[in-house]
């Protein structure tokens, strides 16, 4: 992927030319769905409804409107047991912070996955879904004395130690409180995973870890093992996110493996775990070819075997973290459309305008980093040919645009519901309430029955913030 740091509509603009990626195809078939793209348990109906796990996406917006995230929960459990199976004798840390409710927290406890958390409120929800708090992780380059002190209380399995602050400040802690803090120490690998600068997080120049090659991850890891407070179990690597090939694993194995090496010979001694990350692609359009957990597995395991033996260490007891790819794929976002517009371009060319009722404020990812999507009408069948369509939000943004390449049926029209697949990862979890929007409530599908997993968001709870009437719970007075 070509990396600029050119504002997004600047990007849009300067493509213009081309009006859309050359891997878009027309479909020959308006109605059909791309297996790679959606949950397991969805399928179109003779009426051409989209239907998931054995509920119409009509029938569902009747009930709940739109813009809504709807979960097929059965999707997210199988996918949850797979990675489990796949990597069986390590141990597979659900990354909440794609998604998490104290529901899912439920779920990936029954499945029998741990979970990381990347804040105190991430904890607490964790806490509150039932999980062992053994079987949780915390992350954070910048986490506070009040998140430290929560997670040492409550018994955190592990936390992940990403500056010589926070070694200090658990020191502080671990002293005051009595406790021994288990915790692993985060390195960066100087690898440059093929993904966006944004969501890369292995390279140099970023703020998370202890660079290894700057001697300061060698440093840390001998602090923490000299420190009475701290048990140190060992190294987490994390290159990036929406990566589909193993190279760049490769990579960051041989230099955290020659970094336990470098430890051994300076402490003698084994370092006993090592994380590998997650960041594991899902696809997102007929472009994205992403891994099965298997494969995933079979690769991984020949990686670091080959690096474990080069450097003649003990074999040291491994873990990943995917997120996205247990939480993204059961997941899609409904709207409704709310205006058409056909705009012409150079050329004699047209782009068609697609308004929905949602935008920025739900799904930051295209505007924040491009992030691709697809869409499909969700409510019929059409036989209309295809045109070139962008589905754009509401918000007073240029760059509010939720799936910017798509053939959509020429007959699109207003009040028509637009499903986008694969929605599940960072989405509602980086909602906005951009222009005072309110955020969209996630609904879970199982056999054709709905449970509400997070409300929708209302004004009165924008409100409530506001003090600017009365106790902050009440409206303006009405004008005039």
């Amino acid at each position: 992927m070509l990396m600029t740091h050119m504002h997004i509509a600047g990007s849009l603009h300067a493509d213009a030319m081309t009006l859309k990626p050359q891997w878009l195809l027309r479909p020959e078939d308006n109605n059909a769905l791309d297996a790679r793209l959606w949950s397991t348990n969805v399928t179109r109906g003779d009426d051409g409804v989209v239907v998931l796990a054995g509920l119409g996406v009509d029938e569902l917006v009747a009930r709940v409107g739109t813009p809504v995230y709807a979960v097929d929960e059965a999707d997210f459990r199988a996918r949850a047991r797979g990675f489990l199976q796949a990597f069986g004798g390590w141990d597979v840390y659900y990354a909440g912070k794609s998604f998490l409710t104290t529901r899912v927290a439920a779920w990936v406890a029954e499945e029998g996955l741990c979970l990381d958390v990347c804040s105190g409120n991430e904890l607490q929800v964790a806490l509150r879904g039932g999980i062992d708090p053994a079987r949780l992780g915390l992350h954070g380059n910048n986490k506070s004395a009040a998140e430290l002190r929560l997670a040492l209380e409550s018994g955190v399995g592990r936390i992940i130690v990403d500056s010589l602050d926070e070694i200090a400040r658990i020191e502080s802690l671990t002293a005051e409180m009595g406790v021994v803090a288990r915790v692993l120490v985060r390195v960066t690998t100087g690898v440059e995973a093929h993904t966006h600068e944004y969501i890369a997080t292995a390279h140099e120049d970023q703020k998370f870890g202890f660079s290894i090659q700057g001697g300061q991850a060698l440093m840390a890891l001998v602090r923490c093992q000299s420190s009475p407070g701290i048990e140190l179990r060992g190294i987490h690597s994390h290159i990036g996110s929406q990566i589909f090939d193993t190279e760049a694993f490769e990579v960051a194995a041989r230099r955290t493996m020659r970094l336990m090496g470098q430890f051994r010979q300076a402490t003698g001694i084994d370092l006993p775990e090592l994380d590998l990350g997650g960041g594991f692609g899902i696809a997102y359009t007929a472009d994205d070819t992403p891994s099965t957990p298997d494969e995933l597995s079979a690769s991984l395991r020949e990686i670091v075997e080959h690096e474990r033996r080069a450097y003649g260490l003990a074999e040291p007891h491994y873990s990943i973290e995917p997120g996205r790819a247990i939480s993204g794929p059961p997941t899609m976002a409904v709207y409704t459309v709310g205006t058409v517009k056909v705009v012409d371009l150079e050329g004699g060319q047209q782009r068609t305008y697609v308004s929905v009722d949602g935008g920025m404020s739900d799904n930051i990812r295209p505007a924040l980093y491009a992030a691709e999507y697809s869409a499909v009408i969700a409510n019929r069948a059409s036989s209309v040919p295809s045109v070139l369509c962008r589905v754009v939000g509401k918000h007073c943004e240029g760059g509010d645009i939720l799936v910017r390449d798509v053939f959509l049926p020429g007959d699109i029209r207003p009040g028509d519901l637009i499903a986008v697949p694969a929605s599940g990862a960072y989405s509602r979890s980086m909602a906005s309430n951009y222009n005072h929007a309110t955020k969209p409530p996630v609904v879970s599908v199982v056999g054709g029955e709905l449970s509400t997993l997070l409300r929708r968001e209302t004004l009165d709870d924008l409100l409530a913030l506001d003090t600017g009437f009365g106790d902050g719970n009440s409206a303006a007075p009405a004008a005039g």
